[in-house]
């Protein structure tokens, strides 16, 4: 199986790297492409490497309090209302997505869609997208970084 890397720095823009992840997240799902398609985060702040994979958002239980008759439905609005997400503010590390492509040989017109889909994305699109084929320089040193960053 031949594996395709997609490299794609977000500077330091924290709001358009979790944009990302939501999407390749989404596209997951939605073509499932759960093994096939793989993304970690590189976060390197001052000189220091932070590796990162991408995590899957957590959600905390509301404490469960004992209502009254009346306030039924008060309590039921409250506990699906989601808490305003908190605005990402701008980190001082700098942040690169390395996504994995891992299609079988009979998959290329799959990945030749994927291929042209991510590269023209908006969140994806911005960050200076690079591919890196098996055969191209710098991809064994890719594949190993790849394989640090878990």
């Amino acid at each position: 199986m031949a594996h395709i890397y997609l490299t794609f720095d977000f500077g330091k823009d924290e709001e358009k790297a979790q944009q990302a992840r939501h999407k390749l997240d989404a596209w997951k799902q939605a073509f499932r492409l759960d093994k096939k398609m793989q993304g970690k985060f590189d976060r390197k702040e001052d000189g220091v490497t932070k590796a990162e994979t991408a995590p899957a958002p957590a959600k905390e239980k509301p404490a469960k309090a004992p209502a009254a008759k009346g306030a039924k439905g008060k309590a039921k609005a409250e506990a699906k209302a989601e808490p305003e997400p908190a605005k990402l503010a701008s980190s001082t590390a700098g942040i690169k997505l390395i996504l994995r492509l891992a299609l079988s040989n009979h998959e290329k017109l799959t990945e030749q869609r994927l291929l042209k889909r991510i590269s023209t994305e908006e969140p994806f699109a911005s960050a200076s997208p690079k591919t890196i084929l098996e055969a191209d320089t710098g991809f064994a040193e890719l594949d190993s970084r790849f394989q640090e960053l878990e």
